[in-house]
């Protein structure tokens, strides 16, 4: 049963130069050591070989059988099973995210998506196939993302002329269509977002919600006439992002700039946030990356500017994951269970029976 996060305040720092860092952040941190789930401790014998066949054992004892400072592993495993927020299914990483995890989902996706709308973000979907001639138009993208495509070869009996991959993110079917729509000035800004699901498939431990082989996310993609334009959405949006994450998941955050060697695939830099879990490592959440005009010129995104002068477009991408619901269990959960915020609770009233 979802315990109400009687300690909220704990979470929330109140620091002021902390509060105003997405705002306006410095970009000097440089998070040389690994900030991602790969070394993410966890029991490859407990949550994240995530086998097809693995007993229900939350299911057979009352209450959590480990302490989160003595197992975190098996504490982890534990409370996301006992409190019933996923399932293992028969596809190795992929999990099932039931009611009381999608719930929050739907919370964070609300929220987050009111934000974008106030700032004049539109919402579009684009294909889930991403045919391979368009993912190797960016050599640099397509190098960074290459290990983790998962292809489709096949439909039905019949062969494809072209592989197809499955979306491991947008930018190169997008950036297609967005080569087709600008032609002026007056096109721009170009702000469009997606709610959806990637798929990314190179890792061989997953861990549930952290680091999935199937993911869902918003995945903003934008296009503007000018660097300082482009850039300036950078504080806007990782403010959004530090507010969802602060007054809606009691999750404060370190802020700043990725290493050259950690940044995304095809970006000039990234920004990120960064959560410290128990056991001491940092998991990257929400981030922003500002692509320059690399993919611009990969794919001839221009527009005439105001003197008559064809130009390449600046760009940014940025994305919130359901990583982040794992990263709220992490930090919250104690070791008598599931805590959340009473703001992405489901059940943010506990009735505790008194026995005489």
């Amino acid at each position: 049963m979802n315990k109400e996060n009687k300690n909220k305040k704990q979470h929330q720092n109140k620091d002021s130069a902390s509060k105003n860092q997405a705002k306006d952040y410095n970009i000097k941190t440089s998070y040389t050591k690994s900030s991602d789930t790969k070394n993410f401790n966890i029991n490859k014998n407990s949550v994240s070989t995530f086998p097809s066949n693995k007993p229900n054992t939350s299911q057979n004892t009352k209450g959590l059988q480990a302490k989160k400072s003595e197992n975190f592993s098996e504490w982890y495993t534990q409370v996301i099973q006992k409190a019933d927020l996923a399932d293992y299914s028969v596809v190795s990483g992929c999990i099932v995210y039931k009611p009381n995890s999608y719930a929050i989902w739907e919370k964070i996706r609300d929220v987050t998506d009111k934000k974008f709308k106030a700032i004049g973000i539109q919402n579009a979907y684009f294909p889930l196939f991403i045919p391979e001639s368009l993912l190797k138009k960016e050599a640099t993208h397509l190098q960074g993302f290459s290990p983790e495509v998962a292809w489709v070869t096949q439909g039905g009996d019949t062969p494809l002329g072209e592989k197809l991959a499955i979306r491991p993110t947008s930018e190169t079917i997008m950036y297609d269509s967005y080569s087709k729509w600008i032609r002026s000035h007056q096109d721009l800004p170009l702000r469009y977002n997606q709610w959806n699901n990637v798929v990314r498939w190179e890792f061989k431990h997953p861990v549930p919600f952290l680091r999935g082989r199937e993911f869902l996310w918003n995945e903003g993609h934008t296009c503007f006439a000018t660097k300082a334009e482009a850039e300036s959405e950078g504080p806007q949006i990782i403010g959004i992002y530090d507010d969802v994450c602060r007054d809606y998941l009691a999750l404060p955050s370190l802020i700043g700039r990725k290493s050259e060697t950690e940044k995304f695939a095809g970006a000039e830099y990234t920004v990120s946030m960064e959560f410290v879990v128990p056991n001491g490592k940092a998991i990257q959440g929400p981030d922003f990356h500002h692509d320059g005009q690399i993919f611009a010129k990969a794919f001839d995104i221009t527009f005439m500017d105001q003197t008559g002068q064809k130009q390449h477009v600046w760009q940014n991408t940025w994305a919130i994951t359901t990583r982040m619901i794992g990263v709220m269990v992490a930090i919250h959960g104690d070791d008598k269970g599931l805590i959340i915020p009473p703001k992405v609770a489901a059940t943010p009233v506990v009735i505790v029976p008194i026995i005489f």
